[in-house]
């Protein structure tokens, strides 16, 4: 039976790995569920019956996945909050206190004083953007394997290997389509979408690339999105032996992408191509002086999402 109330109840929920604490204001209900199937239902079950107006949960690119769904799903309003937001929110009022609670207890507050606008987005647009980024890896991990393979196979073999490679090719630029007319077509993408195409340089595979393989974009520190895209330099120091500083990890697909969106954006965007130039001047190899180019550019994407403003070269 669902509580009748003429309050408004916003409910705030803090994503964990494992666990998800949720706080609902003005009733000063709290409770932690685990993230899982069974967690998110239970969660559902108890929001569900307070009627909220607003329910606000913090975006981190993946964890929250699973309980947008089934928001989405029971017909509840939800919101999936900026990170940065919520921290500047907690900032406003003098909130420095952190703990799992006063994080869910603070996201509530945020939703009841701010009111951010509700999410748009529908499980079957999720799940279809989960299922087309992974195919995408799957397809890919298989075309590293047989370029592979090319290299080492006799070329009276390749004949039976080349097909294979361009059937591969022909699936991506299909699953590439898909992302762009996903994107398209659903308002939530389309803001990211909008912001990051309007640096010069981004186009529409990029920008998708981006939303598709870079939910993070916009919600993690500057830093951190630079290492998760694989273009933070990492320190190569043992006792008195200091190597060069190189990349490493993060997700190849989405370097691959920005590395050549920046072969554009060396052309049309004067921002890059002075940092280029400049790096060059300075002795850079052209391939660290690119590197270094993307590692800024990816900067600059992550604070112009978590900032919902669109490209300026003052900004730089």
């Amino acid at each position: 039976m669902k509580t009748v109330t003429s309050q408004n109840i916003n409910v705030g929920v803090d994503t964990g790995k494992q666990s998800l604490d949720i706080f609902i204001r003005p009733l000063d209900i709290y409770f932690t569920v685990t993230n899982d199937e069974k967690g998110v239902k239970e969660a559902i079950s108890l929001i569900k019956k307070h009627c909220p107006q607003r329910i606000v949960i913090e975006a981190t690119g993946r964890l929250e996945l699973l309980f947008v769904m089934a928001c989405a799903k029971a017909n509840l309003p939800f919101v999936v909050a900026n990170p940065v937001h919520v921290r500047r929110f907690a900032g406003a009022i003098g909130l420095n206190a952190k703990t799992d609670k006063l994080d869910a207890q603070l996201i509530a507050h945020y939703g009841e004083a701010i009111q951010p606008k509700l999410s748009t987005l529908k499980p079957e647009s999720m799940r279809l953007m989960a299922d087309l980024v992974a195919r995408r890896n799957q397809i890919l991990n298989m075309q590293t394997m047989e370029k592979n393979r090319l290299q080492i196979m006799p070329k009276g073999l390749h004949s039976t290997i080349n097909p294979i490679l361009t059937a591969y090719k022909n699936q991506l630029a299909k699953i590439e389509k898909q992302l762009v007319k996903l994107i398209e077509s659903c308002p939530d993408y389309q803001e990211k979408n909008d912001i990051v195409q309007s640096m010069p340089g981004i186009g529409k595979v990029s920008a998708a690339a981006l939303i598709g393989y870079f939910p993070e974009l916009g919600y993690v520190s500057n830093k951190q999105a630079a290492a998760l895209v694989g273009v933070a330099p990492m320190n190569r120091e043992s006792g008195r032996y200091q190597g060069k500083r190189t990349i490493k990890g993060g997700r190849p697909q989405v370097r691959t992408v920005l590395y050549m969106a920046m072969m554009s954006a060396m052309q049309c965007n004067s921002v890059f191509k002075r940092t280029y130039q400049a790096l060059l001047a300075a002795g850079k190899p052209k391939k660290v002086a690119i590197i270094a180019c993307v590692r800024k550019m990816v900067v600059i994407l992550n604070s112009m999402v978590r900032d919902g403003k669109k490209w300026e070269e003052n900004m730089v």
